[in-house]
């Protein structure tokens, strides 16, 4: 099996176009987010945006009153974000540099699909969360006919992705010990994982 193009997680491509990406990419929409957050049966503090980039997420969240970290891979997307304004930590979605049981709702917009390995990803989400708390996911449907495009153009550039629909993604939810809920349905949609109380 040959190598990814961009290596693991597309970084190398993030890493290049980290100084442009904000001029390309729109505002993340912040209200389904803390529709997820209402899921959780605790109280909302620590945030973890996940593959969170140059910050685009947290820049919403943070307008919302949270104070989100920041965590990626790619070092280009993490300068951005901490020019923004944003803590940042470099580390792996798969090995995260946090303590179990430590923080309270994980955000993850529009990067699942770039997981080297998703399902590590959402173990690693629910190893750190706190009972109550809650992972928050925005994907691209591929069942749509907007996501088949955006999944063949991915594939062209060169994009190791792995995409899903709502409702698989809530079985992958599911599978890792989540109680998990669609938020939205459509080409963006929104689901989000709670971990059960012990």
């Amino acid at each position: 099996m040959s190598s990814p193009r961009f290596g693991p997680g597309d970084i190398d491509f993030f890493d290049r176009f980290a100084e442009v990406y904000d001029l390309v990419m729109p505002s993340a929409r912040i209200e389904p987010l803390c529709g997820g957050f209402a899921f959780a049966r605790r109280r909302i503090d620590r945030v973890v945006d996940l593959a969170g980039g140059t910050g685009r997420a947290s820049d919403g969240l943070a307008d919302a009153g949270f104070d989100p970290v920041v965590v990626d891979r790619s070092a280009g997307m993490l300068r951005r974000a901490r020019g923004a304004g944003h803590s940042t930590v470099r580390a792996d979605a798969e090995t995260l540099p946090l303590r179990d049981d430590t923080v309270d709702a994980v955000v993850i917009v529009d990067a699942l699909h770039h997981f080297p390995d998703p399902e590590s990803g959402l173990a690693e989400a629910s190893r750190v969360l706190r009972p109550g708390g809650v992972v928050v996911i925005q994907e691209f449907d591929p069942e749509t006919h907007r996501g088949r495009g955006l999944a063949a153009a991915e594939g062209l550039v060169g994009f190791d992705s792995t995409f899903w629909g709502p409702a698989a993604l809530c079985d992958r939810l599911a599978a890792t010990g989540f109680d998990p809920r669609i938020v939205r349905e459509g080409f963006e949609y929104v689901v989000v994982g709670r971990v059960p109380r012990s």
